[in-house]
């Protein structure tokens, strides 16, 4: 199972997102993706469970702080605006993926 963990401010925000992804992970077969959305706040509780950390654009200004909890256990980076925005799960699963064979 792939872990895939989208932190925002409250971890609301991000659930029709969620949604959206596994969706699209069902699309494309691949059941052993799970896609969870939370706060940052407990992110140093999941991380080491953690195959990719998407971050929603209103706090990508925590970039830094999230990828010193991260300690390069996985791949962190930033959900594009108009993905998140348009609720594009399709993009932002590919996003994801394409950082998890990268890593």
């Amino acid at each position: 199972m792939k872990n895939i963990y989208l932190v925002c401010n409250a971890g609301m925000s991000t659930s029709i997102l969620v949604r959206k992804m596994q969706e699209a992970a069902k699309k494309k077969g691949l059941d052993d993706i799970h896609v969870e959305a939370f706060s940052v706040e407990i992110l140093d509780e999941r991380v080491d469970t953690a195959d990719a950390v998407l971050l929603g654009p209103q706090i990508r200004h925590m970039l830094g702080d999230v990828k010193k909890i991260v300690n390069g256990k996985c791949p962190v980076d930033v959900v594009d605006m108009r993905d998140y925005g348009m609720i594009r799960g399709d993009k932002v699963l590919d996003k994801a993926l394409k950082m998890m064979d990268a890593k």
